[in-house]
């Protein structure tokens, strides 16, 4: 497999972890930190921008790993990549919001 494909399934779990929690937060009619807030991921974006950037991630996210190369769910490289990108991702907004909500609400902005 070439370098780039391995990226691409990376990446599709980088992507495809970002669209769940602004998707989810969205639909629920939640504010919720986007890089298009003020300021850029700390302020709280409205919930239709919300669905809108999670749907886009989810995209982004789908297109790495359908569209680069041939990816199945039987092979455990394939899998493990995307499964690592969305993991490390998890890890990276876990700290980031968590940072986000632990600070008072008037210093978010």
């Amino acid at each position: 497999m070439d370098w780039y494909i391995y990226m691409a399934r990376f990446f599709a779990g980088v992507f495809l972890a970002n669209a769940v929690p602004h998707f989810v937060g969205g639909i629920q009619g939640r504010r919720f930190p986007t890089p298009f807030a003020s300021p850029p991921g700390r302020g709280e974006s409205s919930p239709t921008l919300n669905v809108v950037w999670g749907t886009a991630n989810a995209v982004v996210g789908y297109a790495l790993l359908y569209h680069v190369g041939a990816f199945t769910v039987v092979q455990w490289r394939d899998v493990g990549l995307v499964a690592l990108g969305g993991f490390l991702m998890g890890l990276r907004l876990s700290r980031v919001f968590g940072r986000v909500y632990a600070a008072p609400a008037d210093t978010r902005r």
